[in-house]
Formats: C-alpha cells, structure tokens, sequence
C-alpha cells in the first residue's frame, strides 16, 4: 500500500528544527516545562508577517492539538444535546468531536459551482442556525478538503450572521501556510468585532512537519471564552506541552523561513504536475480548483464507478491508501482525497496506481470516452449488455 491520506508531509523538516531538538535532547534533563516569553514571540512573529495578525500574550493557549481545542470547545460552549454547525464536506475529526460529546451535527453544506470552486449558501447558514438554535460554528479555512480559501467578504458576511445570533466561531486555520491564489485572512482580523466572538486555532504542525511534537497555538481574544476554553482544559487534566515540541515550534517560527518558502514552492509545483497528469491521463476524473492546503479533492463521478467500488478499486487494485470521501460527509461520496506533499517521484506512482485503477475494465485497460462511445453505440443496436 502506498499511503497518501494522511496531512502530513513527507519531507525532512528544517535542518535548524533538528539541531534544535538535538540540543534540548542532550540537555538531559525532561522534567515539567514550560515556555518562555521568546516562544510567544517566536510565534507572534510568524503570524504577524505571514498574515498581518498581531496577537496578545494573554491570547494564547497552548494545546496538545488543534482537535483537542475542537473538543474543549464543544464541551465550553455548549451543553449535550446542542447541536453544532460545520460546512461539509468537512475534515472529518470535526463530526467526531461533536458527536463523542454528545452533541448534534448541522451541516450547512458547501456547494459545487460552475466555476469548479465550492461556495457558501448564506441562506441555508443562517436558517440552519435559526431553526437550530446554534451556539457553536467549526469554520474550516483554509478548507480541508476542497482547499477553497474564503475571501475576506465571504468571511465578513459569514461573521456578522454569527454576530447577530450570538455564535461563537472556532476557526481552524491550520492550513494557513499553504494558499497558492489568494490571501489567508485570520477571522479575528476580518473585523475587530469577531474577536469577540472567536477561537482561532493554528499550529506548527502542518507547516513544518511537525504533528507528533503536540504543539498548537490557539488564540481567544475574548477574556470570558478563554476562561470557559481553559477551563476545560484543566478538567481534561492538560497541563504543560511537550518540552521537545515548544522548542522544535520556537525554532520553526524563528528560522525556518527559508525552508518554508522552498517547500511551498515544490508543493504548488506538485499541485500543478498532479493537475497536468490529470488531465492528460484521467478522463472523466475533475480536479477541484484549489487555492489552498496541499490536499487535492478528486472528483470520479464522471468516470460511472460507484463509491463502493471506487474505494476498492483504489485500495485493492491501486494498493492506495487515500481518504475516501464518504468520511467528509454524504457530500463526499464519489471523492478522494489525495496528500501532494511528497517527492513528486512518490506523487506520480500515486497517480500511475489510480489510473490503473480507475481505467480497469473486465480486465482491459481502456479510457472512460471510449467505453462511453461503445455504451452509446450498443445502446443504439439493442446491445445494452455487452460492455
């Protein structure tokens, strides 16, 4: 099996991030620790020049994850039975956390257009709220999977909805890092009065490579909200991070710069090169038009394969592990989703594999036009059934 499901990537992080975990490992000693006011300032400075965020020190709470922070919200900003709004498709953990808590799931589900770009319907948002009376928003952005990057109106007219009714929205940005057309807005800078209402959740972990280290760095600028989020976090008895993992994220923030921006390059590079086979080699299968994360969102209904056996014919005749889009919601039936961040020789074993797999028929490998065309031609003579 050749796994590209997982958002991780598969490459070496920063050179600086190792020598730095070096020399914290040969300190030797891994008692309780906690960082310095440099790994705030580590942290403040990325965000500032990558997306104009100037952040607070009494803003930051530090988590062993941002799905962690995805449930201690769940638990601080409503009660069991609530029901909680997300957009799917949607990454997945979203609906777990919810459910595990014994909370409801709302989808105000996010809809294909003509210009192969998912969109919001704002209508369908705010009666889903009305009619749910719902405390709680998961905004995904950049979005996991279909890798839209919201533009700062589609923000602003999601946050003032959430404004009007009262609802509190965490903000999962951690594919802030990788948007290739467009800008990454922060939510709480959309508009100062969002930050009222807001938990923005970001994390090293992506960008770096880093997601065994445990680090994120999530931001509430609202002194109540972060009471009740920390709160929870006591309860879940979370105290201090991993040593190891705040001296590879201070570092990361700090010096890896460089790395950054030669990964970020290869990746866009990969995303294109992905594209291009695609299209060239894959009749039938769409690339969603992404403009962020380094996931790509393929569409195989037009290829005539069903869920079910597209799944197993990635998995057993691929010997693919990709994420099925059956687990981002009903709306994902028919997708896959497929991680790019790997040496391209990797990306395009990947996609040799689907396209054996997809192209498979009765043992003959031929393209969907043409087994289209013979369909058509069959249907014409009566010979439905040969194919």
């Amino acid at each position: 099996m050749l796994p590209l499901w997982v958002a991780d990537m598969d490459f070496k992080t920063s050179s600086y991030v190792e020598d730095a975990i070096v020399e914290r490992a040969l300190h030797g000693i891994f008692g309780y620790s906690d960082s310095k006011k440099e790994y705030f300032d580590a942290v403040a400075g990325w965000m500032k020049r990558h997306h104009s965020f100037d952040v607070k020190p009494q803003w930051l709470v530090k988590t062993p994850g941002v799905v962690f922070a995805l449930a201690m919200a769940v638990k601080a900003f409503t009660d069991e039975g609530d029901a909680v709004l997300l957009q799917q498709p949607v990454y997945y953990p979203f609906s777990e956390v919810i459910t595990d808590n014994k909370r409801v799931v709302v989808s105000n589900d996010l809809y294909l257009g003509r210009d192969n770009r998912y969109h919001i319907d704002f209508e369908d948002f705010e009666r889903k709220i009305v009619d749910n009376k719902i405390k709680l928003f998961f905004l995904c952005n950049p979005h996991n999977p279909t890798g839209r990057v919201f533009s700062k109106e589609e923000l602003t007219r999601l946050g003032d909805i959430c404004l009007k009714y009262g609802v509190i929205v965490v903000s999962d940005e951690i594919h802030g890092d990788f948007v290739f057309r467009g800008k990454h807005n922060v939510f709480a800078t959309v508009k100062k009065e969002f930050e009222d209402i807001c938990v923005i959740c970001t994390s090293p972990s992506k960008t770096f490579n880093l997601a065994s280290m445990l680090v994120s760095n999530i931001f509430i600028p609202n002194e109540q909200l972060r009471k009740r989020f920390c709160h929870e976090i006591d309860a879940a008895g979370i105290s201090q991070l991993s040593a190891i993992g705040l001296v590879a994220a201070k570092a990361a923030y700090e010096k890896g710069e460089e790395w950054y921006e030669k990964m970020h390059e290869y990746v866009s590079e990969n995303i294109s090169f992905a594209k291009n086979y695609i299209k060239q080699n894959l009749p039938g299968v769409n690339v969603i038009d992404s403009e962020g994360t380094y996931l790509l969102w393929l569409d195989f209904r037009n290829t005539g394969i069903d869920a079910t056996e597209l799944d197993r014919r990635i998995i057993y005749d691929g010997k693919l592990w990709l994420d099925s889009g059956k687990v981002f919601g009903k709306e994902g039936a028919g997708f896959e989703r497929i991680n790019v961040a790997a040496p391209r020789k990797v990306i395009k074993e990947c996609l040799d594999r689907i396209k054996t797999a997809v192209l498979k028929a009765d043992g003959n490998y031929i393209e969907f036009k043409y087994a289209l065309a013979y369909l058509l031609q069959d249907t014409k003579t009566g010979h439905k059934n040969r194919i």
